[in-house]
């Protein structure tokens, strides 16, 4: 994925009421962005640390920037979970996760299950495949982890996954890994151990888990490779 237009470097000054965060751009400017993550960014919200930030086309939108990446221990980490779709989205179709290949369409946002919507339908080939996207940003030690909070609405995913699996179609959860410091990927048990188990359900019932890493900077994001899971 190339960004669509340059992002503008600044600094972190600090995260807020989850969605707001207050940025010093390179020019001494600091501005009001957008952060779109629901998680707690643990590892990847720190005061000072540098980021990139994209510039809405809108001019009636409320908040003209987006807050896009983090500088982590000299990594930059994709914190915009609106972004996870797209890419993987993107890498399916150049055939970059091979085990996703072979089907002649793609759809996002399908609804399934019990009120869920799946973030990735692919029909006409090896069978209807179910995918859904987590955007993964935490890492420690080579080991990246998911989640960085309680997720009831994660679990539920996992749950619905399983479903669609024992009714005789295909599923995955692709964690986009976004960014390139990580060779390995297990569950937060710490975290959320209810997730956890129901991740470790979800495998059990024949879910593909699928971690894939990330390489992401100023001129775009693109998936690497997968990484090792450890359940």
């Amino acid at each position: 994925m190339q960004w669509p237009s340059p992002l503008l470097p600044g600094r972190l000054v600090r995260r807020y009421k989850r969605f707001l965060a207050d940025v010093t751009l390179e020019d001494g400017t600091p501005v009001t962005a957008h952060c779109a993550n629901t998680g707690s960014m643990l590892g990847c919200a720190e005061p000072g640390s540098p980021v990139l930030l994209s510039e809405a086309t809108n001019p009636a939108r409320k908040l003209r920037y987006t807050w896009e990446l983090v500088q982590v221990d000299g990594t930059w980490v994709g914190i915009n979970t609106a972004r996870a779709n797209g890419i993987v989205a993107e890498a399916i179709e150049a055939g970059r996760i091979p085990e996703l290949a072979g089907h002649a369409e793609i759809r996002r946002e399908v609804p399934y299950g019990r009120n869920s919507r799946i973030d990735i339908f692919l029909t006409g080939g090896p069978g209807p495949t179910y995918v859904e996207v987590k955007n993964t940003t935490l890492a420690e030690g080579g080991t990246a982890r998911f989640p960085d909070a309680v997720t009831e609405r994660g679990r539920k995913h996992m749950e619905e996954l399983a479903r669609v699996v024992r009714a005789g179609n295909r599923a995955a959860v692709v964690f986009l890994v976004h960014r390139d410091d990580a060779r390995q990927f297990r569950p937060a048990d710490d975290i959320d151990p209810a997730y956890g188990k129901a991740l470790r359900r979800a495998a059990k019932a024949g879910v593909m888990v699928l971690p894939y890493g990330a390489s992401a900077g100023p001129g775009g994001v693109r998936v690497t490779c997968r990484l090792d899971a450890e359940l």
